[in-house]
């Protein structure tokens, strides 16, 4: 059985970056590498979250962000993922949106998710948040996904 993979609203979003600067364009790269020569490898999961993310607003690839989350298996949203994104909000472990990190992190938690992968690195992938995430997550008795970003994928594959 394939590792699955939550891929949150930033996946999308910097494959289809149209930013020219060096940081954007360098996540860009790296997504679409990811996408390109590993993601066969993966059971890749989403969510609904993600494509209401993605729907919100005007910006320029905005249907092709949508158009990308076509092969990506939607995962449920549950009662239990509600009272679980309202438990890291109460404990400061997400910002209070309750639409936004906290229900990735929760949608990804609750399903057991090997890995969740973004490229929000101030409020999930972020090594000064992992040790807290952790330790909520084994209080409440839910799986902890590792929360990555798709260059630490690629320093395993140039290996």
């Amino acid at each position: 059985m394939k590792p699955s993979v939550y891929i949150e609203t930033s996946i999308p979003s910097f494959y289809h970056e149209i930013r020219t600067d060096i940081t954007a364009q360098a996540r860009r790269s790296w997504t679409r590498e990811w996408w390109k020569n590993q993601r066969q490898l993966f059971e890749v999961v989403s969510s609904e979250a993600v494509m209401d993310e993605l729907s919100d607003g005007e910006y320029a690839k905005k249907q092709d962000c949508l158009d990308f989350m076509d092969s990506v298996v939607l995962l449920d949203i549950t009662e239990e993922i509600t009272e679980i994104v309202r438990y890291y909000i109460q404990h400061k472990i997400m910002p209070s949106d309750p639409l936004g990190d906290a229900l990735h992190l929760a949608i990804a938690s609750f399903h057991k998710c090997d890995f969740l992968m973004t490229w929000n690195c101030k409020h999930l992938a972020n090594a000064n948040k992992f040790g807290h995430i952790r330790r909520v997550n084994t209080v409440l008795g839910l799986y902890v996904p590792a929360i990555v970003t798709p260059l630490e994928f690629l320093e395993d594959y140039y290996e």
